[in-house]
């Protein structure tokens, strides 16, 4: 049955997913209305098409299933539209004496007559104009959100595709969908795909192969790791998502040329391999390798001997540094470019700390960064020194497109001339390009890190190119100097990272390994050890561990130990806020991580007696979530460096639980106890250096729970996933650039 009226009232909106709950007033009744709605306003008039159905709750309601949106044709509901605080500046006195003016012809006078709505007692020219600009906005909106919605895309994407394509959305995704592959962030090949098929578009069309192209080569970027590919490889990736036959070569080499000439793509051989790489990954990589050419070779730095200041340090600080140590300290004192590296114990703080003195002592500042804001508050911590993540000293800029992500850039350098960079291993070719670009032309850059970890989540392995190219100068330390005897973390880890099994000794106060063969044990295994038994064994919270795991499916992945951990560490009661998304429940109170980079999400941080702002919430960042409200579905988030961000309804989904994370999502941090699931599984997933990573974020304790041929199956696997990378080659060509011009 279908039913007509006015939107009298908005009672309820999901904007992720359309759901809303209205009052409409039909017949001079009101009709609670239910179902899948979007962009719809109070004052806008409705025909639905559902039938009526009885909610133990709310009682009867009109569940609808198709709806068609126009405006208010009576006065009172053109009067309620206008004055409903959509439109900027028409409040409900100068929507009255509008409709009194302009009658039944006001929307008509608004958008093709603007001009005389200065007729209107209290409206100039320019904000006639504006009245007609933004209401003209709100229809656009609302009419490309209501195409998108006929295939099943979010209203929170449908904005994002607004935002990119304004008024001309709905023209551009009905002539070439797959546009939006390209354009916008978050839609990928098969959603445009799926558009395209309904929309009527060829298989064999040129579009389609362009977007599979650019959809292969970001899928092998953004998961993978990789910054090309091979051509042969990038041609069957391509074939086997578009479900083409071979001899759909020739397409494939046309749309190639295409992708070229407009710079979307870079095509040259390298390595006797034809390669094939998105324009803006080159530009990353050559940016990286040029400028640290450049530091290494601009820097003007007259060798000193440094050994009476070193000696002074070891004096003050009652420490022996070992030879290597000390070459260490010279190679970053005296070279514009040097690369510290090794594995926990081995000293690299104390290192740090005595060139910071060094340069101290010299007058010289230093800017200390690390990637995650765990790791530079560990490194403040180990320091005495304040440390910043590489973002916020970058300084995240709000207006984007029009000077640049940062706010220090090229064209801004940092005042600063001495860097120390700490767990670089986790930094992607993106950040590393953009902090470069920063650097003045005479900074010295000291990095450190540990290249037997797993490298970095996002594109590029920079520490591993970097090292690769033997450009630069290298300490790599090995000999460990911070363990005490009756402790087994830091010597297990070294075991582990030279393919030994560690020592099992569960008379040790730090390591621990628990047998268990079944899935199910473990799980129930970790979870009694996270709320139980290690908090009472040694007087801590059960935040203060953390639960990292190989993979995020299965019963022991972080999905299902998420679950069961929030329940029991923080279950719900009738005082606790939760929202829905998708299978993840949220709740007041819930430890959560953000799993993406979020360049405008503003933050507030109490220092003092004082507020700072700023905008960018990282992937990585872990909190808690302090409230939700139910209305509106805005969560508020405290993380752990104090910053508190409000998360809108639409936003939520870039946050997890993290009551257990996946190893990989570690790097960069430290936690006091770790807990790890050691189970059966793929030999490209479960490696050495997963397992050495893991075991080398924790402090105080490590528990392992599993079988232990399956850790010494991890132990022995020494397989690391290839990333098709450049910036070896690049870092090698732009050194000997320099070298001929400079000779």
């Amino acid at each position: 049955m279908k039913i007509e009226g006015t939107i009298e009232e908005i009672v309820f909106r999901n904007d992720e997913n359309g759901y809303t709950v209205a009052v409409l007033s039909h017949n001079k009744t009101p009709v609670t209305i239910v179902g899948k709605m979007i962009s719809a306003n109070v004052g806008e008039n409705l025909i639905l098409e559902g039938e009526y159905v009885h909610n133990k709750k709310f009682g009867y309601q009109f569940a609808f299933s198709n709806y068609e949106i126009t405006l208010p044709q009576t006065l009172v509901g053109i009067e309620k539209y206008l004055s409903s605080g959509l439109i900027k500046g028409v409040g409900p006195i100068t929507a009255k004496n509008i409709v009194q003016k302009f009658k039944t012809d006001t929307f008509s006078i608004i958008e093709m007559a603007p001009e005389k709505l200065a007729l209107v007692k209290g409206i100039s020219k320019n904000k006639a104009y504006e009245i007609s600009a933004k209401f003209f906005e709100l229809r656009s909106i609302q009419n490309a959100i209501m195409f998108l919605q006929g295939y099943d895309i979010s209203v929170n994407m449908a904005l994002k595709i607004f935002d990119v394509y304004g008024a001309k959305t709905v023209e551009i995704v009905r002539n070439n969908p797959y546009r939006l592959v390209e354009d916008v962030d978050g839609i990928g090949f098969l959603t445009a795909d799926r558009i395209a098929k309904n929309i009527g578009i060829a298989l064999n069309s040129a579009f389609r192969v362009r977007a599979g192209i650019v959809h292969c080569l970001t899928i092998s970027t953004e998961k993978n790791g990789n910054t090309f590919l091979p051509k042969g490889l990038l041609f069957s990736n391509v074939m086997e998502l578009l479900d083409y036959q071979e001899e759909k070569s020739d397409v494939f080499d046309e749309v190639m040329d295409e992708l070229v000439a407009d710079k979307t793509c870079m095509q040259f051989w390298y390595d006797k391999l034809e390669i094939i790489m998105l324009t803006k990954y080159y530009r990353y990589e050559y940016s990286i390798a040029q400028k640290l050419c450049l530091l290494s070779s601009s820097a003007n730095i007259d060798p000193t001997d440094v050994s009476l200041e070193i000696r002074s340090f070891e004096e003050t600080n009652n420490v022996s540094f070992h030879s290597d140590q000390k070459r260490a300290i010279e190679c970053a004192v005296n070279n514009g470019v040097s690369i510290i590296t090794g594995g926990p114990g081995t000293g690299k703080t104390t290192i740090v700390k005595c060139i910071i003195s060094i340069l101290a002592n010299r007058k010289e500042n230093v800017l200390l960064l690390a990637p995650t804001g765990r790791a530079a508050k560990r490194l403040s911590d180990s320091t005495g020194q304040e440390a910043k993540t590489i973002h916020r000293a970058l300084e995240v800029n709000g207006d984007i497109d029009r000077i640049g992500r940062f706010v220090h850039n090229e064209n801004n350098p940092f005042d600063i001339k001495n860097f120390i960079v700490d767990e670089v291993s986790m930094v992607d070719v993106m950040l590393m390009s953009s902090f470069l670009k920063a650097l003045p032309r005479d900074a010295r850059l000291i990095l450190v890190g540990d290249k037997d970890q797993l490298p970095s989540v996002g594109a590029g392995n920079v520490l591993g190119d970097i090292l690769a190219s033997k450009v630069f100068p290298v300490t790599m330390l090995t000999k460990i100097y911070r363990q005490t005897d009756d402790s087994l973390i830091i010597s297990n880890a070294q075991l582990i990272n030279n393919g030994v099994m560690p020592v099992i000794d569960n008379n040790s106060r730090d390591f621990f390994f628990e047998q268990k063969t079944d899935l199910n044990e473990i799980h129930s295994s970790i979870v009694e050890l996270v709320t139980k038994r290690i908090p009472s064994f040694l007087n801590i919270d059960s935040s203060q561990i953390q639960v990292l795991a190989p993979l995020k499916a299965g019963i022991c992945g972080i999905d299902n130990l998420n679950r069961t951990l929030q329940n029991i560490l923080n279950p719900a009661l009738p005082n606790k806020n939760e929202i829905v998304l998708g299978t993840t429940i949220f709740r007041e109170g819930d430890k959560v991580m953000q799993t993406s980079n979020d360049y405008n999400l503003k933050w507030n941080r109490r220092n003092g007696y004082m507020y700072e702002t700023g905008e960018g919430v990282f992937n990585g960042d872990i909190g808690q979530i302090h409230s939700i409200d139910l209305q509106t579905g805005e969560t508020v988030v405290e993380f752990e460096d104090g910053r508190v961000s409000t998360y809108a309804r639409t936003d939520i989904g870039e946050l997890s639980l993290a009551y257990a994370i996946t190893i990989h999502k570690s790097q960069g941090s430290e936690f006091d106890v770790v807990v790890i699931p050691i189970i059966a599984g793929t030999s490209m997933i479960l490696t050495r250096n997963l397992i050495y990573t893991a075991v080398t974020r924790a402090k105080k304790m490590v528990v392992l729970v599993g079988e232990k041929k399956n850790l010494r199956r991890m132990v022995a696997n020494a397989y690391t996933v290839k990333r098709f990378t450049l910036l070896k080659k690049l870092i090698i060509e732009q050194s000997e650039k320099i070298k001929e011009l400079f000779n």
